[in-house]
């Protein structure tokens, strides 16, 4: 049982009780007596000091030290008619008065003190103030006992001036007087620490064993647990009242100080117990050893489970504790389906899953050698979760289940593997193509239309296959079939794909590209082409688009093709989309200044929460002007919370810099970007050229050029690769840059800056020339 820390409670106040509390504040007020004699002695004191030394001051100073010794007084006997004992608010309000009367009592004889050494030489004066203020110092320590800190207080108001007035006086005498005062005030604070610590231990013992009883009865009776106790002689000791509820007993078996026979029999007669388990309590209590048993009971129309404990005592006789476990043999049940089973669909999950089939495969080598697994993943459903919302989601899962039930025999093992994702082992299949039939049905069953909350939802289904072999593991029969998946869903999804040996060497294969791609990341291995953009008024460079390129040691030239996509499933986009970043605008600054270099930023780049945290590092790192730097950007970042791409455009904008729309024409071509977002320039997808030398494409072509340099955008026209391109998209004179293999492939930078060179007339400054500020115009 937790009680009170006594030197805890001495440290700290907050921690005593209300009834303590009041106790201490009571001490204060007990010693009328005593202190109506100390204010009489006082007053006379200053009397005789102010006819003594003829000192005028000393007579108000009087006046005050009488005024308010009488004022304490009647508080005293104001207190004494208080009904005891005190709240603690009322307990708070008494020590505030009591505080202020005893601190102004205090700051007087300090003054008195003060006037009488410092404004006369009489040492019959200096004898009166001084004895009386260290008496009444004294008194005051003893009396507030209960609460050391007025006495601190007294100390410091009554004898810190006298103490001050001492050592000014300049005599070798005085000054040490008012050094052994200050050692007499840190004793009698001490003794006052000491002397309220033995007050409180006295009053919380006595509080202690006052309701220690009532304390132990508490705890006793709002026990969780049912508890008896039987002495040596096998008489009921204790029993507490969630025992006597439980086993429905009368509650005057402990003044009949029933033996554990009859307190058995009284379970029996109320059948709380059964005759068996009865047999098995008293059993365990003969036994005299810690021990537990679990009994069943029937109650009603439901089962009770209880949990019997038994300790035995060093002195003879036992503990007997009892617990109601009906809830948590119900909730343990539950905790244990749901680590077997998933909780939507009522499917095994994973973990399950995998046990079952791995021992199959253990076990039953006729089943392992005929069997087939199907990884099924549903298509479109993130649209589904997306549009509908989690609910609608959730159902359309339990609909999903429910058909593949449908759809299997009773040997076939289904289960949900979290997400969109369901697996199902096919026992004893006779080829490749019952598997293959399986897989067709239920790409086409899952594909047919649901009716989910009156919503009308089509979604399709993907299938991995993988077929067993002898001494194939679970995992790897997993394995297998993730891969076959994969393939499926890259093949176009709505289809199925059996496991092939070679998948696996390409799934390794990406594995090392992943790994070459971190190690290249790391060690800058990477490399920044550029492709120069034409200004087709000037015929000079006015952009160069930076492309990365990676020169691998044993692959050779990688395509950017085939590292974006596997950066980004990766997740270091972002990191890569930085370097590139700070790496162009580094370069830019050893170009003409009125040349400018354009950066692609994925989705998941522009989409990060500091992009233009970024984007000024890198222009601040490199000195880069803002008017110099272009960003494009894909009609898949305008796409995805539009809101939040509007600020950041507005906000990019703003700074100066400039925002290229890339690829139009390649996706939705929503006209709408042009007007509702901030963008200067518009760069056409190749895919425009196609059929340009036809009436329909260049009229296509030309009406978009058009609209875009009506709403003051700059148009560029990207793959252009001959002079007839060229003659046909400048004819009107609404595309203002052209880019493409015509003018130029992406270079290196050392050979864009000789293109620079060339096109502007001059040599391109060197990298470690100085920078923006020594740059002129050509």
């Amino acid at each position: 049982m937790q009680l009170v820390d006594l030197d805890k409670g001495r440290r700290d106040e907050s921690a005593l009780t209300p009834s303590i509390y009041a106790a201490l504040v009571d001490s204060l007020f007990q010693n009328f007596t005593a202190m109506f004699a100390g204010a009489v002695c006082a007053a006379v004191a200053t009397v005789l000091t102010a006819v003594k030394t003829g000192n005028l001051w000393l007579w108000p100073c009087a006046l005050i030290i009488i005024v308010i010794g009488t004022v304490r007084a009647f508080h005293m006997r104001e207190y004494e008619k208080q009904p005891k004992p005190l709240s603690a608010e009322a307990a708070a309000e008494w020590e505030m008065r009591y505080k202020i009367g005893a601190v102004a009592y205090a700051s007087g004889l300090g003054v008195w003190c003060l006037l009488v050494l410092l404004g006369s030489d009489d040492p019959v004066a200096h004898m009166l103030c001084t004895s009386v203020t260290v008496a009444y110092t004294a008194a005051g320590s003893g009396r507030n006992y209960g609460r050391p800190w007025i006495a601190q207080l007294q100390i410091i108001f009554a004898c810190g001036p006298m103490s001050l007035a001492l050592a000014l006086h300049a005599d070798p005498y005085y000054i040490g007087f008012a050094l052994l005062n200050v050692l007499f005030f840190v004793g009698l604070k001490r003794i006052t620490f000491s002397l309220q610590h033995i007050y409180v231990k006295a009053l919380v013992a006595s509080e202690r064993v006052a309701s220690i009883a009532g304390q132990f009865d508490t705890a006793l009776n709002n026990m969780p647990h049912g508890l008896c106790m039987f002495r040596a002689d096998r008489r009921l000791a204790v029993m507490n009242y969630r025992f006597g509820s439980m086993m429905r007993l009368s509650t005057d078996l402990v003044n009949r100080g029933a033996d554990i026979g009859g307190v058995i029999a009284a379970c029996l007669d109320s059948k709380t117990v059964t005759p068996a388990s009865a047999t098995a309590i008293v059993q365990a209590i003969d036994s005299a050893r810690a021990t537990e048993i679990t009994t069943i009971e029937q109650a009603g129309n439901s089962e009770r489970a209880l949990l019997w404990t038994f300790q035995p005592m060093a002195a003879g006789g036992v503990v007997l504790l009892v617990e109601d476990i009906t809830e948590r043999r119900s909730s343990e049940a539950r905790i244990r389906y749901m680590a077997r089973y998933d909780e939507l669909t009522g499917l095994p999950n994973r973990v399950n899953f995998r046990n079952e089939i791995e021992q199959i495969l253990a076990t039953m080598p006729d089943i392992a050698a005929t069997s087939a697994l199907l990884f099924i993943d549903l298509d479109q459903f993130k649209q589904v979760n997306d549009t509908l919302g989690h609910p609608c989601g959730d159902q359309l899962l339990c609909t999903v289940a429910d058909r593949l039930r449908e759809m299997l025999r009773p040997e076939d093992l289904i289960a949900r593997f979290g997400g969109d994702e369901f697996v199902v082992f096919q026992q004893r299949v006779k080829s490749d193509q019952d598997a293959a039939n399986l897989a067709l049905r239920i790409v086409e069953r899952l594909s047919e239309r649901y009716e989910i909350d009156r919503h009308q939802v089509e979604i399709g289904a993907s299938v991995g296959i993988a077929m067993t072999s002898p001494g194939i593991s679970a995992d790897n029969l997993l394995k297998n079939a993730d891969m076959a998946l994969y393939r499926a869903k890259s093949d176009g999804r709505g289809t199925y794909c059996f496991f092939r040996p070679e998948m696996a060497k390409m799934v390794e294969a990406r594995r090392v590209l992943e790994l070459d791609l971190r190690q290249a990341l790391a060690n800058e291995e990477f490399e920044l082409y550029f492709q120069p953009l034409v200004n087709l008024k000037s015929g000079r460079i006015s952009t160069c688009e930076a492309l990365l390129r990676w020169n691998h040691p044993e692959r050779g030239m990688v395509s950017p093709a085939d590292i974006i996509p596997v950066v980004e499933d990766m997740g270091l986009i972002v990191d890569l989309g930085r370097w590139i970043l700070r790496k162009a605008c580094m370069e830019c600054m050893t170009w003409p200044e009125q040349v400018s270099v354009a950066v692609n930023f994925s989705t998941q780049q522009f989409h990060q929460r500091d992009v233009l945290s970024e984007v000024r590092y890198a222009l601040e790192v490199s000195g880069l002007s803002a008017r110099r730097l272009e960003i494009e950007i894909t009609e898949s970042s305008l796409l995805r919370n539009t809101q939040l791409t509007h600020e950041i455009l507005t906000k990019l904008s703003a700074a100066g810099i400039r925002i290229a729309l890339d690829d139009f024409g390649t996706g939705y071509s929503s006209l709408s970007y042009l007007h509702n977002f901030p963008l200067q320039k518009v760069k056409i997808d190749r895919s425009f050229l196609e059929g340009i030398g036809t009436e329909r494409p260049l009229t296509l072509l030309r009406g978009v050029a058009r609209l875009s340099a009506d709403l003051g955008m700059s148009v560029v026209v990207e793959g252009i690769e001959t002079n007839e391109q060229l003659e046909l998209i400048s004819a009107e004179g609404t595309v203002t840059e052209a880019q493409g293999y015509l003018f130029s492939k992406p270079v290196p930078a050392s050979q864009i800056r000789k293109l620079l060179a060339a096109s502007h007339g001059r040599t391109a400054v060197d990298e470690s020339a100085p920078r923006e500020k020594t740059r002129t115009m050509a």
